[in-house]
């Protein structure tokens, strides 16, 4: 129907009647003359139609914005002073000799090229959401983004093998999205949170080197970077340690940019522990680009007098830090007041701080309330500690560790965008070095901080066991620009410490062979030394493209209550298909007003 795309039609063309198929972006009638800008997935092209063809000039009258319509023509340059320099089709336009409306178009609820449009009545509308430039283009360079990888995986050895969508649910960390089998009243499937299991058992099959272009789904809270249902780039591989499936990572990634977006990554990525990420940023998923870090100050603050420090330095789970902000004494009241709101999401109780008007007239050249609580040596030391200069200011968090890494860690981030120090730059970086476990709060109850089979730093089930809070595990994460890219590990090989692991995680080795039953026994015939990653590919394009919410990069995506205004999903049932299914439903209990 065809034979070019509207946005391909240039100079080479010139003097060659060509047939373009698109929607109307805009009709101008200019007193016996029509322009018709018509839009395709590759751009779009002015279209000239003139009184001298009677019949098309008539239908070009009736035409209106996104009518489907079939033009052929002829290619002519545009006339002297009508070039249109930011269109890769501006230096040219085409005489309209025939026109086809394939199909009209009623009035959309939202014009094409309408930037304040409702998140609602975008994702209801999606359909015609996608027609918009922005949108083509992030799921243009999607495409390119998922072909790229393919290529390096395929040129790598790597096999591309699909695993089950319909699986048994275990623990990884979110709720299931739960799947009634007719065939087995009263029993269920469940969506995989990742191929995680039936990657591991693909190695122990002699596969060797997997991925797979997955979709995954979590029944969880959702935010930006989040969606119940989402795409990662799977990988595996057996007989490589993590320094060989870094560099193999650290390769794709690297020409994925070079040739996709042709940005140049550091070689080699700079690799962080976990430790230090924590110490310096307070998080593991730090963004390089912005120069501000933490300083500790647990130990100067034990022996102080003001409790709301002494407390937390004196408490083994505690954290007393502090945060420079160069220039930052310009803060208003209510800029600070603003910050500790900030900060009170986080779960701080308040957000102290010291203004430096003057370093060299000491404590005088100081503001803060908290500074009569604090002797003169200790002033002096968070003033020789932080560099802090004229003009400075010193946030403060004082609470437990994981509340002082969140709200500070989150108040450096805040902070660096709204004082316009983030580099223009792109950060890579790997965090090695994670705790095997960590301790969940309420129940004192040791959790995997990847997840189960990540293997611990150490292959005897005894030092384990023995000592779980210092056991590191061989689990890497890369991250670029404080996002987290991808995350993986050495996989435990071997039954005897896996069931070590369970056992510490409170795992029965009852409920061990009901819920893993099928990977314990794997494990018992020859699985071999393997391990792998999972990146997340909604992340890496929406970083790529530039978008804030992985919502932009996907086609049809779902809200924040985890629903489709398209399709009105999910949606009320038949009670035939209940019935099927051995299903009845409870009446929810009544919401009080």
């Amino acid at each position: 129907m065809r034979s070019h795309y509207c946005g391909e039609v240039n100079e080479t063309n010139l003097d060659q009647t060509v047939t373009l198929c698109g929607w109307v972006h805009r009709r101008r009638d200019h007193g016996g003359v029509i322009f018709i800008d018509l839009r395709d997935r590759e751009g779009l092209v002015q279209v000239v139609f003139d009184p001298d063809t009677e019949e098309t000039f008539a239908t070009a009258e009736r035409v209106r914005n996104e009518f489907v319509l079939q033009v052929s023509g002829r290619v002519r340059r545009r006339p002297e002073g009508t070039v249109n320099p930011d269109l890769a089709t501006g230096q040219v336009e085409v005489l309209g000799l025939e026109l086809n409306i394939l199909n009209r178009a009623e009035t959309p609820p939202f014009q094409i090229d309408e930037d304040d449009v409702q998140d609602e009545t975008r994702m209801r509308y999606r359909y015609i959401d996608l027609r918009r430039p922005e949108m083509q283009e992030r799921l243009r360079l999607r495409a390119r983004i998922t072909g790229q990888l393919r290529s390096y995986l395929d040129s790598n050895g790597f096999l591309d093998i699909e695993t089950p969508l319909l699986t048994r649910s275990t623990p990884e960390g979110a709720r299931d999205y739960l799947v009634p089998s007719r065939t087995h009243p009263g029993e269920f499937f469940a969506l995989p949170q990742s191929p995680q299991l039936f990657k591991q058992l693909l190695m122990m099959g002699g596969m060797d080197r997997y991925y797979q272009i997955a979709r995954c789904f979590r029944d969880e809270d959702l935010r930006a970077d989040r969606q119940p249902e989402f795409t990662q780039v799977d990988i595996e591989t057996a007989f490589l340690d993590e320094d060989t499936i870094m560099g193999l990572m650290e390769e794709m990634i690297r020409q994925l940019f070079e040739r996709v977006i042709d940005v140049a990554l550091p070689d080699p990525f700079p690799r962080m522990s976990y430790a230090e990420a924590m110490s310096r940023y307070g998080t593991d998923r730090p963004d390089l680009r912005i120069p501000l870090g933490l300083v500790d100050l647990g130990e100067l603050m034990t022996g102080v007098d003001f409790k709301v420090f002494a407390g937390p330095a004196n408490d083994p789970e505690g954290r007393v830090a502090c945060l420079r902000v160069p220039g930052g004494g310009s803060l208003s009241r209510k800029e600070i007041d603003d910050y500790t709101a900030f900060v009170g999401k986080y779960g701080a109780r308040g957000l102290a701080y010291i203004k430096v008007n003057e370093v060299q007239a000491g404590r005088e050249g100081l503001q803060s309330p908290i500074l009569k609580f604090l002797p003169d040596e200790v002033v002096s030391a968070i003033v020789e500690r932080t560099g802090v200069v004229d003009g400075d200011l010193i946030f403060f968090g004082a609470d437990r560790a994981s509340v002082v890494n969140e709200s500070l860690g989150a108040l450096r981030v805040r902070l660096g965008h709204d004082r316009g120090m983030v580099e223009d730059a792109w950060r890579p970086l790997w965090v090695v070095g994670f705790p095997m476990f960590e301790k969940d709060s309420r129940s004192k109850r040791w959790m995997a901080l990847h997840h189960p089979f990540t293997a611990p730093d150490s292959d005897d089930p005894r030092a384990l066991e023995e000592n779980p809070g210092g056991m590191l595990s061989r689990a890497y994460d890369m991250v670029l620009n404080g996002t987290e890219l991808g995350g993986g590990s050495i996989r435990i090989h071997r039954s005897d410490l896996q069931q070590a692991v369970f056992r510490l995680l409170g795992i029965s080795e009852e409920e061990a062979e009901e819920k893993f039953g099928f990977l314990l026994q794997a494990l018992k015939y020859g699985c071999p030394p393997h391990g792998g990653i999972a990146f997340g590919l909604d992340r890496l394009v929406m970083l790529m493209s530039g978008a804030s919410s992985i919502r932009e990069v996907m086609a049809f995506p779902k809200t924040q209550t985890a629903g489709c205004p398209l399709t009105q999903a999910p949606s009320a049932v038949g009670t035939g298909q209940l019935i099927e299914l051995g299903i009845h439903l409870r009446k929810p209990p009544p919401v009080d007003s």
